[in-house]
């Protein structure tokens, strides 16, 4: 059975069986992004990773878009499925994470993260990807995970 098909029950990867995102997975271990969030994963049919949420208007700001720390929360988050295979198994925490913000994100959107990983060091994991929110760029991003040992 592959990590994404994993159905966790002390809250880690769990696989979503209803609703709309049945066949997703979700961090349920992860207190912070399930409340920022949820956020959820797969692996598409081309087995790139891809991270979606839908916007709510929780996740708004006083303006009416999306606020950037919940987009930039986001995509902390999809760095890690972005970079799963590279981690080998293994944990890693954010070094840097940067982003372009493009255009804003609106309630109802589904908010999606793809990247590709750009090098592997000894234990640094370079990222880079977009967000779309309903097809439409919104932030592009860079992020540098470090591999840790537990």
């Amino acid at each position: 059975m592959s990590e994404n098909e994993a159905v966790g029950s002390e809250g880690g990867l769990v696989l979503v069986t209803e609703g709309e995102w049945a066949g997703w997975s979700s961090w349920q271990s992860d207190a912070f992004e399930q409340r920022a969030g949820p956020f959820y994963e797969k692996v598409d049919e081309d087995g790139n990773a891809v991270s979606a949420f839908r916007a709510e208007q929780r996740h708004m700001n006083g303006a009416g878009f999306m606020h950037g720390g919940c987009l930039m929360t986001f995509v902390d988050s999809a760095l890690f499925s972005i970079s799963r295979e590279a981690l080998d198994g293994g944990h890693g925490v954010t070094l840097n994470l940067t982003g372009d913000f493009l255009e804003p994100a609106q309630v109802g959107q589904l908010v999606e993260a793809r990247g590709e990983v750009v090098r592997v060091g000894g234990k640094t994991i370079f990222t880079q990807g977009i967000v779309t929110a309903d097809g439409k760029p919104v932030l592009r991003f860079n992020g540098i995970i470090r591999k840790i040992r537990r």
